[in-house]
C-alpha cells in the first residue's frame, strides 16, 4: 500500500515533488522518482511484501522498457508468476509480478488481478503511459486532463495544489454531497479532476499526452440469472469463497491485525482468520463509543466486541470514540480530499494511528458484507416495493404526501417515514433511488444561492444510478439492481474512500476480503430471495457464520460504524452548527443562501425534518472550501 503520484506535462515538471509530497504519509518506508521529459513517476511506499530495497519503486524491467509504480496488493501473484516465461525475479514482491505480467499480456493482465490497487506502466518503447484502478475501487486514483497535461495522484490534494490549476467548482457534485453524502461516479468538487472509476484504464501518448483508449475492462456480473441451488449449497460454497478471499489477503510479510466492531462482518472475518491460523493469537482494535442514543437508533457495539474476543481469544485493543468535533473536521475532510459527512473516518483514523503505534500496519476490515449479501435497512424495505408499486399511483401519492407531516425524533418514526414518502415517484426504480438520499430534491436545490442554481436547472441527481442500470441490462430484480449500486457507487465512492484515506493517514493498509472479485461474481448468481428470506437480511451469510458465531453475535441488533449525527448536530455541537453556518461563513463563499440553510436547520431542531445529516454535509463542504480553495 503506498502513494503514487505522476504527469506528463513540461508546465508543472519542476512542482512534481512539491506536489507528490502532500501524500508522503501514504509511504513512510521509501521513495522514488522516475523522470524521463514530460513524464515525471513518483512513489511512496509502505512495505508491505519484500519489504528489502528489492522492492523499491519505481520499478523497471530488466530490459529497461517497462517502469511501473504500483499502489496496492495482488493477493493471487504469485499464481500469475508461477505462469510467466523466462523472467528472472529479483523479489518476492507482487509490484515486480505485474511488471512482467504486464509486459507478456498487456491491458489483458488486469481482469485476471485479484487484489486492491491503482497503478501506472510507461512502455519507454511505444512511448505511453497507462494508469489503472482495480475492479471494485478500493484503491483510489484521480487525475486531471487538459492542454496543460495528464496528472493522476492517489489522492486529490496533489492535484489540486500544482499552480494555475483549474478549480472551478462542481455545482452537481457539491449538491450529490448534500443528497447522499458522497458523489457516486467520477465526479469531485473540481470540474477538472476527477476519480478513475472502478475496473477502468487510460492508455495515453507520449508527449503530446492524448488518450488512446479509455476502457471499462471489468463489470460486476449481474446477468439476471441464478444458480437454482439449494440453502445447503450455497452455505458451504460462501464459506469456502469466504476462506479463500481470507487466505489470500492474510498475504503479508507484516504483522495483520484486524477491525473488530462487533457487527457480524467483522467478526466473521476474524472468525475465518482464527480458522485459517488457529495457532496465531489474532489482535484486534475496537472503538468505544459512550454516545450511543435512542436518537440516531444505535445499539451499543462494544460488548459484543468484548464477547468476541473472549470467543476467539483475541488480543483487543480499545480505541476511544471521543469526538471532538471542531478540532478534527478540517483534518478529516482534508484527507478524505472530498467533503464528505461521514464520521467513521475519525474512527478509523484513531483505530490506524493505535495500530501503527503497535506495530500492525495491515487490519482486515468486513467492509462489503452488507454490499454483497443484502445488510442494509432499505434492502428489506425493497421486498415490500415489489408489491407495494402495485397499488395505483395516486393512492401512493397520497400516502406519501400525508406521511410529509410526521415527526422524526425518534428513529421508528423515521424509518417508516422515509418508506412511505418514496411513493411519490411514479415509477419503482426511482423510488429505489430514494433510499439513498438524505434530503428531497428541491431542498438541496433552494440551500444554493441564484448564482449557483443556474447549473442545477437540468440536474437530476438520480440519472448517474439509473444510468447506470443499462450497463446491466437483463437484470430486472429491484434488490439486485440497488446491490450493484451499492457495490458500484456506495462501497468505492464512501465507504472505501473514507477507509482507505483515514487509515493511510497512518500508514496502514485496510483490506476488504468481501470485495474480493470471485466473491462479488458469487453473490451475483445468488437468487435474490436467498439474500433476504422472512424478513432476515443477509440470510445466508448469516447461515454461514452460524457455523463460527454464537446466535446472539449473529442476531444482534443492527447498527453502523458511526457516531450519533443527529444528537450531536442538534445538541452537542448546535453552537458550532451556528457559527460554522453563520451568515457571515456562508458569505465567504458564497455558495449556500443563509436564509434557507437556517431554515433547515431550525426544521431539523423542531423535528420537522430528518436534516442532520445533510447539514453535517453543509458543514463539510464550508471547511472543504477553506482548506481546498485557500
Amino acid at each position: 500500500m503506498c502513494g503514487i503520484f505522476g504527469m506528463i506535462s513540461e508546465k508543472w515538471q519542476s512542482h512534481a515533488e512539491s506536489a507528490a509530497k502532500l501524500i508522503s504519509h501514504r509511504g513512510p518506508d521509501d521513495y522514488g522518482i522516475y523522470r524521463e521529459d514530460p513524464l515525471c513517476l513518483i512513489h511512496y511506499r509502505l512495505s508491505i511484501l519484500d519489504v528489502s530495497v528489492n522492492g523499491h519503486q519505481p520499478m523497471i524491467s530488466d530490459d529497461g522498457r517497462y517502469v511501473i509504480i504500483l499502489n496496492g496488493e495482488i493477493y493471487n501473484h504469485l499464481e500469475i508468476r508461477d505462469n510467466l516465461q523466462h523472467h528472472h525475479f529479483k523479489s518476492t514482491s507482487d509490484t515486480e509480478t505485474l511488471l512482467y505480467a504486464y509486459s507478456e499480456k498487456g491491458t489483458a493482465i488486469f481482469p485476471e488481478l485479484n487484489g486492491i490497487f491503482a497503478l501506472a506502466i510507461y512502455d519507454k518503447q511505444e512511448k505511453e503511459l497507462i494508469v489503472a484502478r482495480d475492479h471494485i475501487g478500493i484503491k483510489p486514483l484521480y487525475y486531471h486532463h487538459s492542454k496543460s497535461g495528464f496528472v493522476f495522484s492517489s489522492e486529490l490534494k496533489s492535484i489540486a495544489a500544482l499552480p494555475e490549476m483549474d478549480k472551478t467548482l462542481n455545482v452537481e457534485a457539491l449538491s450529490n454531497y448534500i443528497q447522499f453524502i458522497y458523489s457516486p461516479g467520477k465526479s469531485t468538487p473540481f470540474k477538472s479532476i476527477n476519480k478513475l472509476e472502478p475496473g477502468h484504464f487510460i492508455k495515453l501518448s507520449i508527449p503530446d499526452f492524448k488518450i488512446i483508449e479509455f476502457k471499462k475492462y471489468y463489470q460486476i456480473p449481474f446477468t439476471g440469472n441464478y444458480l437454482q441451488e439449494n440453502e445447503l449449497f450455497w452455505i458451504d460454497t460462501i464459506d469456502q469463497a469466504l476462506q479463500k478471499s481470507v487466505k489470500r489477503q492474510l498475504l503479508s510479510d507484516v504483522p495483520v491485525g484486524y477491525f473488530i466492531s462487533g457487527g457480524l462482518d467483522s467478526s466473521l472475518i476474524a472468525a475465518i482468520a482464527k480458522k485459517i491460523n488457529p495457532d496465531i493469537r489474532l489482535k484486534g482494535f475496537t472503538i468505544q463509543i459512550s454516545q450511543a442514543n435512542k436518537k440516531d437508533g444505535f445499539a451499543d457495539d462494544y460488548p459484543y466486541a468484548c464477547q468476541l474476543a473472549d470467543l476467539l481469544g483475541i488480543d483487543l485493543e480499545v480505541v476511544d470514540g471521543q469526538v471532538d468535533l471542531p478540532r478534527d473536521l478540517d483534518d478529516m475532510i482534508w484527507h478524505q480530499d472530498e467533503p464528505q459527512a461521514e464520521i467513521s473516518s475519525l474512527y478509523v483514523s484513531s483505530i490506524a494511528k493505535i495500530a501503527r503505534a503497535n506495530g500492525i500496519y495491515v487490519l482486515l476490515s468486513g467492509l462489503g458484507g452488507d454490499d454483497l449479501f443484502a445488510g442494509y435497512r432499505r434492502h428489506q424495505a425493497v421486498l415490500y416495493d415489489r408489491y407495494l408499486y402495485k397499488v395505483p399511483f395516486v393512492f401512493r401519492n397520497f400516502v406519501a404526501k400525508f406521511v410529509e407531516s410526521f415527526p422524526v425524533k425518534t428513529a421508528p418514526f423515521r424509518r417508516l417515514k422515509k418508506f412511505l414518502s418514496k411513493f411519490k415517484e411514479e415509477q419503482l426504480c426511482y423510488g429505489l433511488v430514494n433510499y439513498y438520499k438524505w434530503l428531497q430534491d428541491d431542498k438541496v436545490f433552494d440551500l444554493f444561492t441564484d448564482e449557483y442554481k443556474k447549473e442545477l436547472l437540468n440536474f437530476d441527481s438520480s440519472t448517474v444510478f439509473l444510468d447506470s442500470l443499462k450497463s446491466i441490462p437483463k437484470e430486472s430484480d429491484p434488490l439486485n439492481q440497488m446491490l450493484f449500486w451499492e457495490m458500484n457507487y456506495y462501497l468505492p465512492d464512501h465507504n472505501l474512500n473514507c477507509t482507505d484515506k483515514l487509515s493511510m493517514k497512518h500508514g496502514v493498509e485496510v483490506r476488504v476480503p468481501f470485495c474480493d472479485p470471485d466473491l462479488v461474481k458469487l453473490s451475483t448468481l445468488i437468487p435474490p430471495e436467498l439474500k433476504v428470506k422472512n424478513g432476515i437480511s443477509k440470510y445466508l451469510l448469516k447461515k454461514v457464520a452460524e457455523r463460527y458465531l454464537p446466535n446472539d453475535l449473529i442476531y444482534r441488533p443492527k447498527t453502523g460504524f458511526g457516531g450519533p449525527i443527529r444528537k450531536w448536530i442538534t445538541e452537542d455541537f448546535k453552537e458550532i452548527v451556528n457559527d460554522k453556518l453563520s451568515k457571515q461563513a456562508l458569505s465567504q463563499f458564497g455558495i449556500f443562501e443563509y436564509d434557507k440553510v437556517r431554515k433547515l436547520i431550525d426544521e431539523n431542531i423542531a423535528g420537522k425534518i430528518d436534516a442532520s445529516y445533510s447539514i453535517f454535509s453543509l458543514l463539510a463542504i464550508q471547511s472543504w472550501m477553506k482548506t481546498f480553495l485557500k
